[in-house]
């Protein structure tokens, strides 16, 4: 599984003109599946994320976590982020799993986060989605398990 995690002030998730997913001061998850992935992995990068200190803490150090500031996760399922472009200049996508694999992932993923008390929105998986970032920083801290 791969993950690009962004620190936001706020950011939100629309789907045909309509916001399905919104949160404040928090994190987008941008989430890929590959083949083989498991849901051992999606609960790592749960932890992962849910323990990430990329938050500024009260002495102005990048050092709290989202529980620490109260935060909430956007989680977006994102199979781009297996794109293969060494070859020409259309990328190829044949290392992102299958959606009957990717999605229950993704929702275990969202689920783990859940678990580790993290108040979490999620995009509609496959559908087409117009998502908002206003990245805090920037901060983008790349995942991978």
């Amino acid at each position: 599984m791969r993950a690009v995690v962004q620190r936001v002030s706020r950011a939100s998730v629309s789907v045909e003109g309509q916001i399905v997913g919104a949160i404040g001061r928090g994190v987008v998850v941008l989430v890929g599946v590959t083949h083989g992935d498991t849901e051992e992995q999606a609960e790592w990068l749960a932890r992962k994320v849910a323990g990430l200190r990329i938050f500024e803490d009260s002495a102005g150090k990048i050092n709290a976590g989202l529980l620490d500031v109260e935060g909430a996760a956007l989680v977006i399922s994102q199979f781009t982020l297996y794109a293969d472009t060494r070859k020409g200049r259309r990328p190829s996508f044949t290392d992102a799993a299958p959606p009957e694999v990717a999605e229950p992932l993704v929702a275990h993923f969202a689920q783990a986060l859940r678990d580790h008390d993290v108040p979490v929105e999620t995009g509609i998986f496959g559908a087409h989605m117009l998502v908002e970032i206003h990245n805090d920083g920037p901060v983008t801290i790349p995942l991978e398990r």
